[in-house]
């Protein structure tokens, strides 16, 4: 093709044609498949988040019938969901104690139905609430 101003050569682009034009139907289906996958991976996340971030509560009373320096207050708690690991956490609230010092709450023997619980310090009673996150 020639400029009819400048009488310079010009270059041909792309034919206009049918075969040239006619494929976007291959990219529109690409990007709703690539959004289908893109959907179903955040749902698999958000779920995962979801029981990461659940909470089970239960609330234990110890009790300790032996004098100073022994103590026999380790109680087992039952996890009502079963965990996948063991990497749950285990906070715990001291709401009530009668009868002296509460010392140390320990968690020990942890499993994935359930772990034990105990206090170390002199006291006959102990109330604690025990909020347990993650492991799912």
């Amino acid at each position: 093709m020639v400029d009819p101003d400048t009488q310079e050569v010009i270059q041909p682009g792309t034919p206009q044609s049918a075969g040239n034009f006619n494929n976007m139907e291959n990219g529109i289906q690409d990007v709703s498949v690539a959004f289908a996958q893109m959907m179903i991976a955040n749902r698999e996340l958000e779920h995962r988040l979801d029981n990461e971030a659940a909470v089970e509560e239960h609330t234990v009373v110890l009790t300790n019938t032996q004098a100073y320096p022994f103590n026999n207050s380790k109680k087992t708690v039952n996890l009502t969901k079963v965990r996948a690991n063991k990497t749950y956490v285990v906070d715990v609230e001291i709401t009530a104690h009668s009868g002296g010092e509460v010392g140390d709450i320990k968690i020990t023997d942890k499993l994935l139905n359930g772990f034990k619980v105990e206090f170390d310090g002199s006291a006959s009673s102990v109330t604690v609430v025990l909020r347990i996150k993650g492991g799912l």
